[in-house]
């Protein structure tokens, strides 16, 4: 198989985060990247050997890049996305994959169009005990799946942010940044489709405005339901359900409850960008870091089925059956993120098609805006209604 020459499109938290699955899959080659950081991108040219570029549309025209990785902020996904599918890259964008359903709809035509891949993530889709729980459910080994309860608690809307960060209209809020991983876990778990959302949501802080919190309860059409409930205002924290272990699959210390709110109280709002910054890169990291002691979650997980419950843990599945309780044990991946990079590896070399293509996060959004109208309205919204809504009467942009 041919090296996948990959140019990188925003050196933030989301490149950190995957920066040890792309340094150590085999097939990628970090070939060059652009930020607005000139410094941060200086030094990956320097530590990748790669190319410098002093624009996005720079990257784009360099015939030596095959590919790129959009981790810019989610108001610039669809621009970037469909200007890269345009020149020939193909492309693995953050989630959301953008936080309006008409771009996404327009960045699925383009990928279709150019016959580029597309892959939306990462997302805790991704997560190996995820993957097992949906294929046990695939199975019917217990049943019908019939409901699934999802719940997370975090320190979300207390870490620290840009200015921009804190502007709904340009997706701030757990919505979009947060609900996407449920349903993707949820989507994946239950493998129909979802035909109605119903949603309350919250905005409790001036302080730090945007959609903080969210209860969803999600309809398929198999008749399985999927709740959601998600809060990121820094007071109980569901890891203690999931016996301490961080998202990212860290051990966590209990004692240091608060600690994310008394830091923020301390900041000025020019501390509070630096703070940000110092989770970008290069940000004293390195990409050859030991694996995590455990999978990373998303919080609760629960999987009601005719003959059993399953509890889906970083550590494994616990089975909750009629008469028996049991354990499987489910392997943590040796890079965390991995399957992310083996499945956008895998569609580009023609191994096998995408799960988490273009389609699926527009899916995905589609039910994220049906969240927030839901909570606005007061009333169910289906979400492929709002997708039928957009691509009417929508001129095609074939490039």
């Amino acid at each position: 198989m041919s090296i996948i020459r990959l140019g990188i499109g925003g050196l933030g938290r989301g490149f950190m985060l995957t920066r040890p699955a792309l340094h150590n899959n085999p097939l990628i080659k970090l070939a060059g990247a652009f930020d607005i950081r000139s410094d941060a991108v200086a030094q990956f040219a320097q530590e990748y050997s790669a190319s410098a570029y002093s624009s996005f549309d720079e990257m784009l025209g360099d015939p030596d890049i095959d590919a790129v990785y959009i981790a810019t902020p989610h108001e610039y996904h669809a621009e970037q996305s469909i200007a890269a599918l345009k020149a020939g890259k193909h492309v693995l964008v953050e989630k959301p994959m953008a936080t309006d359903i008409a771009q996404c709809v327009q960045m699925a035509r383009c990928a279709e169009a150019t016959g580029r891949v597309l892959v939306v993530g990462p997302s805790h889709g991704f997560d190996a005990q995820i993957i097992r729980a949906a294929e046990l459910v695939a199975s019917q080994r217990f049943g019908r799946v019939r409901m699934v309860t999802a719940l997370n608690f975090t320190d979300f809307m207390y870490r620290p942010r840009r200015p921009e960060e804190l502007d709904e209209a340009r997706g701030a809020g757990v919505i979009y940044s947060q609900a996407a991983h449920q349903i993707d876990v949820v989507r994946r778990i239950v493998s129909d489709k979802v035909v109605s959302i119903r949603a309350l949501t919250g905005d409790w802080d001036e302080a730090r405005p945007g959609t903080g919190a969210y209860s969803a309860l999600l309809s398929f059409a198999n008749g399985a339901t999927a709740s959601l409930t998600y809060s990121g205002y820094a007071h109980y924290d569901s890891d203690e359900l999931a016996g301490w272990i961080s998202e990212l699959g860290q051990e966590k210390d209990p004692s240091r409850y608060g600690d994310t709110r008394r830091a923020l109280e301390s900041l000025t709002a020019e501390e509070e960008a630096q703070a940000k910054l110092q989770r970008t890169y290069p940000g004293g990291s390195t990409p050859a870091v030991s694996p995590p002691p455990y999978n990373e979650h998303f919080g609760f997980l629960l999987v009601s089925c005719d003959h059993a419950d399953l509890k889906v843990l970083p550590t494994g599945i616990e089975i909750y059956g009629n008469r028996v309780r049991e354990r499987i044990e489910c392997g943590r991946p040796d890079i965390p993120r991995a399957a992310v990079i083996e499945e956008f590896v895998a569609a580009i070399t023609g191994q096998r098609p995408a799960l988490h293509d273009a389609e699926w996060g527009l899916v995905s959004t589609a039910c994220c805006a049906a969240i927030a109208q839901s909570g606005r309205l007061g009333r169910d919204v289906d979400p492929e209604k709002l997708i039928q809504k957009q691509t009417e009467n929508m001129p095609d942009e074939s490039p």
